[in-house]
């Protein structure tokens, strides 16, 4: 069965508009986890807008005391800024169960495209090297390309997480022709045995179409999520992805 990671970057951009921890990180992983939710993924940033770096040990107790694995996403080549100890220093203190890789720049608002590995080549595997000695599964983002996952493939990564941004518009205008390039790299990805993850813009109206395409380990859901939970509240709302996978 595919696992539902919830991505809480916008609940901590929520509680950062005010002083002090309301909403509190801790009581809603623990609500969306006792939802069902099979993990919880963050995104901090090097201007820890939304999730900041003194959270990530209080979430690493609770996924580990709650069973669930914690996804901590971002650009490994990010470095030391003010209270941002840089991206692997960050990871290499925390040992999340998964890292994933995202080739953002500092300053950008949210992720919009894929690595290309082949141009990456190198540096990326020294990466991999590296949350491999820390027994931490990895993660890369790409776009649906099946060059990309080749060489994902190649250079040993673990998974890898397509980037469904324009999947998820696409399903908006019924674009049979870029539907149809996700239906092909989701089934390239399952003949060539690469692990897939998939994220970006998923939603309770697209999810089923894209898990119709083929086997997907895991989805990594936020902000669609947490707006859907100002209608339905975040239990039913998790509750309802659950169905979906399921």
């Amino acid at each position: 069965m595919t696992k539902l990671s919830v991505n809480i970057n916008k609940i901590a951009l929520i509680r950062n508009s005010r002083k002090g921890n309301n909403p509190s990180l801790e009581f809603f992983s623990r609500k969306i986890i006792e939802a069902g939710a099979h993990g919880i993924t963050v995104h901090p940033r090097p201007d820890q807008r939304h999730i900041r770096t003194d959270d990530l040990s209080d979430l690493i107790e609770i996924t580990e005391e709650l069973g669930v694995e914690f996804n901590i996403e971002g650009n490994p080549y990010e470095e030391r800024l003010g209270d941002y100890p840089g991206f692997l220093n960050l990871i290499d203190a925390v040992k999340p169960a998964q890292c994933t890789l995202v080739p953002d720049d500092t300053n950008q608002l949210t992720s919009d495209h894929g690595w290309n590995i082949h141009s990456e080549h190198n540096r990326l595997i020294d990466v991999l090297q590296f949350l491999k000695k820390n027994n931490i599964r990895s993660s890369i983002f790409i776009d649906p390309d099946k060059s990309q996952l080749d060489a994902a493939k190649d250079i040993g990564v673990d998974r890898v997480e397509i980037y469904t941004g324009p999947f998820a518009e696409a399903y908006k205008k019924n674009d049979e022709n870029k539907l149809n390039t996700y239906k092909e790299a989701i089934e390239y990805g399952n003949e060539i045995d690469l692990e897939l993850n998939a994220g970006h813009d998923l939603n309770l109206e697209n999810l089923a179409t894209l898990l119709s395409y083929g086997d997907i380990k895991e989805i990594s859901i936020g902000h669609a999520l947490i707006s859907e939970s100002l209608i339905h509240g975040i239990e039913n709302t998790v509750q309802n992805y659950i169905k979906i996978i399921q």
